[in-house]
């Protein structure tokens, strides 16, 4: 298959690096800036556990007007730059092809298939750019546990598992499902093909929601944030909120999901993608982390008292960081 990474970030290159090391498909790349330099130079590698991977690739670019008909994009952007990459993407796509958007928090697909439900979401895709162009029908789920970081340019270490959960928005099997999930193994990759990939994004959301807010706040790591009584108790009140709004909406996970244990189990030095983001000055993916939460409490008639503290501050943040 022709396979373009878009977007060789920490889980982008994790996953770019897995894939091009296996030679199984034939793989191009989108990045830019010193990521791209590196790339170019000296290729990716990956550091997981004792292990080190190293690749080249034999196409990256900053231009994806310069690349073919793809069969796939994995979409590995920042939720917020993903509108603006919505043309570049549609033109990328072959007759038959889709894109799998490997994204962090509510998707902007989300309405896609819903009884009652269609549109995109504002909040996520303001002037409905992926919707039009992009198309929801062309666009596949994915859930992402991928603890990673960028180290130096072209350097990620992976300090976790790499799992993916592929889904159609709509929740239907299909060929094309499988055969991008069949594409993602062949690269070594744990992926499953998901039956319900909203639950499977509300039960990785209860905890990112609130990890990513809080740490980004703080800057303390989870192993910190987790140990500290008075953060961690306010971890635990915004976890329930996400949960009760989950319920509201039809994923009641809130017996599946202990969050206590979820509140005290990260890690010392363990980084969520926004503490990252904030240490080196980047915009925050707050629309989709928490924004999004907040919309669809006040749609179900759920109060949500520490979303509507916290999320505030959150926009603050993020202009800060437009801005600096």
């Amino acid at each position: 298959m022709k396979v373009c990474v878009f977007g060789v970030g920490a889980v982008g290159g994790t996953v770019a690096t897995r894939l091009l090391a296996a030679g199984a498909d034939e793989i191009s790349l989108i990045a830019r800036g010193a990521q791209l330099n590196a790339i170019r130079e000296h290729g990716l590698t990956l550091r997981s556990g004792d292990k080190e991977i190293k690749a080249k690739a034999e196409v990256a670019t900053d231009d994806p007007s310069t690349l073919p008909p793809q069969d796939l994009v994995l979409v590995t952007l920042k939720a917020y730059g993903v509108p603006g990459a919505a043309a570049a993407i549609a033109r990328m796509l072959a007759p038959q092809g889709c894109a799998v958007f490997l994204l962090n928090g509510i998707p902007w697909w989300w309405r896609h298939g819903l009884p009652g439900n269609s549109g995109t979401l504002p909040l996520l895709d303001p002037e409905g750019a992926l919707w039009n162009q992009v198309k929801p029908e062309r666009a596949l789920g994915c859930v992402v546990l991928c603890p990673c970081d960028i180290v130096a340019p072209g350097v990620i270490v992976n300090t976790g598992p790499l799992q993916l959960a592929v889904g159609e928005p709509d929740g239907s099997s299909s060929a094309r499902i499988e055969a991008a999930a069949a594409m993602l193994r062949r690269g070594g990759i744990d992926t499953k093909v998901s039956g319900d990939l909203r639950r499977d994004i509300w039960n990785k959301l209860v905890s990112n929601a609130s990890g990513n807010s809080l740490t980004a706040l703080t800057r303390l790591d989870l192993g910190s944030l987790g140990s500290d009584p008075g953060l961690c108790a306010l971890s635990i009140s915004l976890m329930q909120e996400v949960l009760a709004v989950a319920a509201a909406l039809g994923w009641d996970l809130r017996a599946k999901i202990n969050v206590d244990n979820v509140a005290r189990r990260g890690k010392p030095g363990q980084r969520t993608s926004a503490l990252q983001d904030v240490l080196r000055g980047r915009p925050l993916e707050v629309e989709a982390h928490l924004g999004q939460i907040q919309a669809f409490a006040r749609e179900a008639g759920v109060a949500v008292p520490i979303i509507d503290i916290i999320l505030p501050l959150l926009r603050g943040l993020d202009g800060w960081l437009r801005k600096a």
